[in-house]
């Protein structure tokens, strides 16, 4: 007896760790709450009472809320329900825009035309709607002079103030100072 008691709670505990519904014979409890099919209340009811009111319209006794005293449970087509929970999730996964950071490494004697081709690629990237995330690296000595790094910083970002703004404005970290670009909401 005790052996199935325990295989039992671990069943449950399973049922509930895979965030599954209970549907009809996994119902183990004494008394429900129970909701007809087009969501109307039917009162508190014995779990084999409503069990055979599933079966007798051809639909499931789903539990939809364990944690409520006592457990609230609806007759409904589980398949069908599943099915468009899929679909809404689906659709859910589709429409969202997974945006990146992209990095883009400057130096402290960067040259005229290397400034240039970062910023194109930075333009590229914040009109794809990618995040930019601008970053200077200082060597040696030149932890001296990090208010040389802040003005590469702040005309990387007036170049860029066309497709993006500053998210986060320049900041000394380290060795590095990072500064990030949010792209511009398309009109």
């Amino acid at each position: 007896m005790l052996s199935a008691l325990c295989y039992t709670k671990k069943w449950r505990c399973f049922a509930i760790a895979t965030k599954e519904l209970q549907i009809n014979e996994e119902i183990r409890d004494k008394e429900i709450r129970l909701i007809g099919e087009n969501g109307e209340q039917l009162g508190i009811v014995l779990t084999r009472n409503a069990m055979e009111m599933a079966v007798e319209k051809n639909l499931d006794l789903v539990k939809i809320a364990p944690q409520a005293a006592p457990p609230v449970c609806r007759i409904m087509d589980y398949g069908k329900y599943r099915f468009e929970q899929s679909k809404r999730e689906k659709e859910a996964r589709k429409n969202q825009k997974v945006t990146e950071i992209k990095e883009i490494r400057l130096s402290l004697n960067i040259d005229t035309h290397d400034f240039e081709t970062k910023v194109g690629h930075a333009k590229r990237f914040l009109t794809g709607g990618d995040k930019v995330k601008v970053s200077i690296r200082f060597r040696g000595r030149e932890m001296a002079h990090s208010n040389l790094g802040l003005d590469i910083m702040k005309r990387f970002a007036e170049a860029c103030s066309e497709f993006g703004s500053v998210e986060k404005v320049p900041k000394l970290e380290g060795r590095s100072m990072i500064m990030f670009l949010n792209a511009k909401p398309a009109k």
